[in-house]
């Protein structure tokens, strides 16, 4: 199960990850009414995305902290998908190219995934 869990894991960074690329081109600072821009944008993400790898590299090694990361980046892709649902209900129009509504559902997909792998794990 582990070995599994390791590669829902690197698939779901990547989504994740190209969901902060889709992001910055719709100006997310703007929607969550963040400081500091692209700029601050940018500085947020230098350490999530240290951690998010970092994770990775826990999940592999099979740590026990690794499986709380792996918690922490499902819980990250289950709420980026209702949040940005929330926005697109609410009548906003980012995030809703095709391209970018796969990445979310895909990315709730995988997140539901990973945080079951997860805590089967845990729990073991």
């Amino acid at each position: 199960m582990s070995d599994i869990l390791f590669w829902v894991y690197l698939v779901n960074s990547v989504l994740l990850i190209n969901h902060e690329i889709d992001s910055a081109y719709w100006k997310e600072w703007e929607l969550f009414k963040l400081p500091g821009g692209i700029t601050g944008f940018l500085m947020i993400h230098i350490p999530l995305i240290f951690f998010v790898l970092y994770g990775l590299v826990l999940v592999f090694q099979r740590s026990p902290t690794g499986l709380i990361f792996s918690l922490a980046l499902s819980f990250s892709g289950i709420f980026a998908f209702v949040a940005h649902m929330y926005f697109i209900k609410r009548g906003r129009d980012e995030f809703k190219m095709p391209i970018s509504l796969f990445i979310l559902v895909s990315t709730l997909v995988l997140s539901l995934v990973q945080a079951f792998l997860t805590i089967d794990l845990i729990l073991k």
